[in-house]
């Protein structure tokens, strides 16, 4: 006997609020929440549960009974099937309202923690092409369209450079245009496509391990400067040189073109060699006179816009005369460290990234900037007792951790030395929450202030001011 389907369908909801992850949210008639992916609150639906939880469902809106005054239509043709965008379809002021509620429902039920009157979300004057770096796959077997399928038809074009279907690791959506990133990074990505059909260079099977093209990755900054870096699996010098050389006839204003041959299981490059092919093998981004340099591996904020609206908010909440020994931790590259230097009497910077601590001690050096010191360490073991009495008492900590948040040795070595001020930057308000109830007891939170890095997405960066009770 056939396991019973336990999907069930609910009519004429009307979704009410948008959750975590882009979802928005629906009440069932049983008092449960149905997190929805397709759907904007306001409209009106009936839903199709595809999954079944002890406190919620999920499930998708099957039919709409009346669209929200919230919705817009998405200017891009690879909308909901791409996966990137998942607010695309939303009005850009009920998006930041949304991550706004999100960041201030994290901090207060998450980190029980007492809010002051809550600065407005900081959004972006760019809603669209406002990416510095898109990296894309190629794939000899494209994902296929509903319709394509449901057509019969027999598809002979199957080459596909583009993003991998959400959660499916060997399936790429080839993509036309992509609304994320400026010119010429569409005119580049749909050039080199069509060159390598025609001249039958090879695009990768991720399955078989074979095939001769394997990742596109476009860098452009702020300067106006270009990076494009071609992966190859396969080493064959007369294709790779031919689409290279096409490259740089058709698009003279790149600056650094790069390739790598990489024939490992992954497509990772950070342990491999990167050849610069014509050019130089780095670009520079720029922020109030400072000259970051960028090479193919380098991490640097993907908004460059947004990042240094950013980082003023980050030197305005650290507060600093002058006077000041900063540390910053998880500092990568080290830009904030260097943007706030001229502020204070001496920043102290730590990473994990060997690579990431090369390049800020370049930049530093580059940037004529004598008052930072950088080091590199798991956090956890860096930022110990030894190493405070070796280099200072901070007067102020700036932390920017990852998504996971502080591990919580260093919450622990914090309260430990309880500096004056901590300003704590994070990309993921619910595990900022979370750090912040830890240190409750010997903070409190003075200011916040949301910043809208990502449009059409859900993704919300928050800054936070804690100072000593």
């Amino acid at each position: 006997m056939g396991r019973k389907n336990r999907n069930k369908e609910f009519t004429n909801l009307e979704v009410i609020d948008a959750g975590a992850k882009g979802k928005s949210i629906a009440k069932a008639p049983d008092g449960k929440v149905i997190f929805i992916g397709n759907a904007v609150p306001g409209d009106v639906v009936d839903v199709q549960t595809t999954r079944k939880k002890r406190a919620y469902y999920e499930g998708t809106a099957t039919k709409f009974h009346s669209y929200s005054d919230k919705r817009v239509e998405p200017p891009c043709i690879h909308f909901s099937v791409c996966g990137g965008c998942k607010w695309q379809f939303m009005v850009y002021e009920h998006q930041l309202h949304y991550k706004q509620k999100e960041v201030i429902n994290n901090l207060q039920r998450l980190g029980k923690v007492e809010l002051p009157e809550v600065t407005p979300i900081l959004g972006s004057k760019e809603i669209y092409f406002y990416r510095n770096k898109m990296e894309f796959s190629f794939s000899d077997s494209r994902w296929l369209t509903q319709e394509e399928i449901q057509s019969g038809k027999d598809i002979e074009d199957r080459n596909a450079l583009g993003f991998h279907i959400p959660g499916m690791w060997d399936k790429i959506l080839d993509i036309e245009e992509c609304h994320l990133q400026q010119a010429p990074s569409n005119g580049i990505r749909n050039k080199v496509k069509a060159f390598a059909i025609k001249n039958d260079i090879s695009f990768f099977n991720t399955r078989e391990q074979k095939g001769m093209l394997r990742t596109l990755m476009i860098r452009t900054s702020s300067t106006g400067e270009i990076m494009v870096l071609i992966q190859f699996y396969e080493d064959d010098k007369e294709k790779r040189e031919l689409l290279l050389d096409l490259v740089a006839e058709e698009f003279p204003e790149i600056t650094s073109l790069q390739y790598v041959i990489n024939s490992k299981g992954n497509d990772t490059i950070y342990d491999q060699e990167v050849i610069c092919y014509k050019g130089r093998d780095h670009i520079f981004e720029e922020m109030e006179g400072l000259k970051f340099k960028i090479n193919a591996k380098s991490f640097y904020q993907t908004n460059s816009a947004q990042a240094y609206e950013l980082y003023k908010i980050t030197r305005d909440f650290a507060g600093l005369t002058g006077d000041e020994l900063v540390y910053d931790l998880y500092t990568g590259t080290g830009t904030i460290a260097q943007f706030v230097a001229s502020k204070a009497k001496k920043v102290i910077g730590v990473e994990a990234v060997p690579e990431a601590i090369k390049d800020a001690k370049e930049n530093a050096r580059n940037n004529g900037i004598e008052n930072t010191e950088f080091y590199v360490g798991d956090m956890k073991k860096v930022f110990t007792n030894d190493f405070i009495v070796m280099h200072g008492h901070p007067d102020v900590i700036i932390t920017d951790p990852p998504r996971d948040g502080m591990h919580k040795d260093v919450v622990a070595q914090i309260i430990g030395i309880l500096p004056q001020r901590i300003v704590y930057v994070s990309c993921n308000s619910a595990t900022q929450a979370r750090d912040l109830a830890l240190l409750d007891e010997h903070y409190k939170v003075t200011r916040t202030q949301a910043v809208d890095m990502f449009p059409q997405t859900f993704h919300v960066e928050n800054v936070v001011c804690l100072e000593r009770r």
